[in-house]
């Protein structure tokens, strides 16, 4: 810990003289001011944040980073914003989609973005929920219909299809995965808080899509018999078939 604390001194000295250096020079020149205003900012901040600072800057090309405490023994930490995911508790004909994503910046505490979420899906969608499922996380919502709400591990209240839907909340899980692993939400490449939330729009839709083609790969066989009955019937006709790969 000395030592670390020892190189962080060193570090902080250097970024010092290079902040009063870049000052120097362009003392007088208002263009080169303008220029340099955010670097010299981001500069500032990363040269004096501390632990508990509020402000802190986590990486220099992207400064809306936040650190992001997990809680877990192999993961305590995750750098970057958060992201809401809302799916269907009980599987539609084609899987569980993603019914609203969005990215929440500024580190919320997840209880204050259960509202926002839900009037934005219900905007979207033009559907109200009807019975909502969250982890331990949404505890001291402020949602206004609370006894549609139920959290993970909830005793009172819950029996019946609510017990049973309740089982199925980590559903939302593996969703989540797959987001991140197959549809780029782990590493976002756009820039600035606009691209967190684009991307974030853009990889639900992919996963959407995804679930579709697989879904409709099913009726690939069906409507391929349709389409023998009908070139049968039609002796006369003459159709090449040709297949992409």
């Amino acid at each position: 810990m000395k030592r670390a604390k020892r190189e962080e001194k060193f570090i902080r000295t250097r970024l010092g003289r290079v902040i009063r250096d870049i000052s120097r020079k362009i003392q007088g020149n208002d263009a080169l001011k303008d220029i340099f205003a955010g670097d010299l900012l981001k500069a500032f901040t990363a040269q004096h944040q501390q632990r508990h600072s509020k402000e802190k800057i986590y990486s220099w090309h992207a400064p809306e980073t936040e650190c992001i405490g997990k809680g877990k023994a192999h993961k305590p930490y995750e750098f970057g914003c958060k992201v809401s995911v809302t799916t269907n508790v009980n599987s539609a004909p084609g899987g569980h989609f993603v019914l609203h994503i969005g990215a929440l910046h500024l580190n919320p505490f997840d209880g204050h973005t259960l509202a926002p979420i839900l009037k934005s899906f219900t905007e979207q969608t033009g559907v109200t929920p009807e019975r909502i499922y969250v982890d331990k996380g949404y505890q001291g919502h402020d949602y206004e219909h609370k006894y549609r709400v139920f959290k993970s591990g909830q005793k009172r209240g819950v029996k019946g299809t609510i017990k049973k839907e309740l089982k199925r909340r980590s559903v939302v899980e593996p969703i989540i995965g797959h987001l991140k692993s197959d549809h780029a939400l782990g590493r976002n490449f756009l820039k600035g808080i606009d691209g967190d939330k684009i991307n974030a729009l853009l990889a639900g839709i992919g996963y959407n899509f995804r679930l579709l083609l697989r879904w409709l790969r099913f009726f690939v066989p069906k409507i391929w018999q349709w389409l023998s009955a009908l070139l049968s019937k039609n002796s006369d006709c003459v159709f090449h078939a040709v297949t992409i790969a």
